[in-house]
């Protein structure tokens, strides 16, 4: 009897744990994503509950609205802690923070600025006034939801005001500060919330503390979803197929080039990608690889710097400047790619006046040793190239003596003495 006791005593003393994951950077889909699986995890585990640590600058409208679906629909408590100090739960991540059951700040953290961002490059203003007008109505609800002000959430809307943490707690936008997470705990334990409509009391004293990190799938999706780097994949994809089209053999770049392509594609998945911006740097590296091909007087290359340039600032439909290739990317891009192709059309250029390297005009200048004596157009040996040619020449030539060839007729080469100074 006393073992089961024991067994009960333990299995009440493990019931609940406390999870957290920490949440750095772009609201993206691959972050919704691991939103949802934590989610998922702590709920399954009946966690007693569960923390996000947030820094966020903002991102796509559609990934907040999953996460704020996600954390309004959850069975479990939900606190999001904006963290570390100097961090910055802004944009969508206003959203977010004041969704969660509980929101906290650490010192030195800000909350606010979250005026919608048009994922269209052109918005007339009545269709932004349209999407503002959104954008107000969901954090309002959301604020009725959760008893929170929506006065100054509107107005962290409209006029992208931004709060101090004490500002935020004066205007009830969250619930508490805290200095880190153990701070956090001991201040959420006791307090009571409501769940689905019940009401629920947090007992947190004691409870193991368990950290729900990204897998390497999810962080690896992570760097992906940077436009910069799905735009250094493109550009890498491109040069590595050229190049094993202009020198078929080469394998290599061809094989990293298929899979710098694949992963730029992937990345495109979670990203607000402009297909014409694509095919405006394809049409721009093809057209620098004809030039290499078809004598064009430079136009081929300079409708391609205008092709190239146009599709990298066209990559991206968004005005959102996280989700957007840097001005500076773009021209480092550019100069590299037209210094590249330059490089190849002068090579070509060059390779059209260089003597042939193959055939009989290859002969002519060349250096032999005459090994026989040549006694003018009687003729004689010379030794060429690893070879023993028949050789006449207009003089007398000593065994021995240097010479060049002069000229070449049928398997026969015509050879002048190499006097000194020569």
């Amino acid at each position: 009897m006393w073992i089961f006791k024991i067994i009960f005593t333990l299995s009440i003393f493990n019931y609940g744990e406390i999870y957290y994951a920490k949440v750095h950077g772009v609201i993206s889909p691959v972050i919704a994503d691991f939103f949802e699986k934590t989610i998922k995890k702590a709920e399954n585990k009946d966690a007693e509950l569960l923390i996000f640590l947030l820094d966020t600058p903002g991102g796509l409208e559609s990934s907040m609205r999953k996460i704020v679906k996600d954390i309004l629909n959850s069975e479990i408590p939900i606190c999001v802690y904006v963290y570390p100090p100097g961090g910055r739960a802004a944009s969508a991540g206003v959203f977010i923070t004041v969704s969660a059951h509980i929101a906290a700040m650490s010192p030195g953290t800000n909350i606010g600025s979250a005026h919608p961002v048009s994922m269209n490059q052109k918005i007339d203003s009545i269709m932004l006034k349209k999407i503002t007008n959104d954008a107000v109505a969901f954090i309002k609800s959301i604020a009725e939801k959760r008893k929170r002000n929506p006065k100054i959430l509107e107005m962290c809307v409209r006029k992208s005001i931004s709060l101090t943490e004490k500002e935020a707690l004066k205007n009830n936008v969250i619930d508490l500060i805290a200095n880190d997470l153990n701070d956090l705990i001991n201040k959420l334990d006791g307090k009571k919330i409501k769940i689905k409509g019940k009401e629920k009391t947090l007992k947190l004293k004691n409870k193991p503390i368990i950290e729900i990190k990204m897998s390497f799938r999810e962080k690896l999706l992570l760097v992906l979803s940077n436009p910069n780097i799905a735009y250094l994949f493109l550009i890498l994809g491109f040069y590595g197929i050229l190049f094993e089209l202009s020198h078929p053999g080469a394998i290599l770049p061809g094989v990293l080039g298929a899979i710098f392509l694949i992963l730029a594609f992937y990345s495109f998945q979670v990203l607000p990608v402009n297909y014409a911006g694509v095919a405006l740097i394809l049409l721009a590296l093809l057209l620098f690889f004809l030039d290499t091909q078809i004598p064009s007087h430079g136009l081929l290359t300079l409708g391609g710097i205008v092709s190239f340039v146009l599709g990298s600032l066209m990559l991206f439909k968004t005005e959102n400047p996280f989700f957007r290739v840097s001005y500076l990317n773009i021209f480092i891009a550019t100069i590299l790619t037209i210094s590249f192709f330059a490089f190849i059309v002068y090579k070509a250029i060059k390779a059209q006046f260089k003597k042939p390297e193959i055939g009989s005009e290859s002969l002519i200048g060349k250096i032999g040793e005459a090994r026989t004596d040549i006694k003018g157009e009687e003729g004689g040996l010379v030794f060429l190239h690893g070879e023993l040619w028949n050789a006449y020449s207009e003089n007398y030539i000593r065994k021995g003596s240097k010479v060049r060839v002069v000229a070449m007729e049928g398997l026969k080469i015509k050879v002048e003495e190499l006097r000194n100074g020569d």
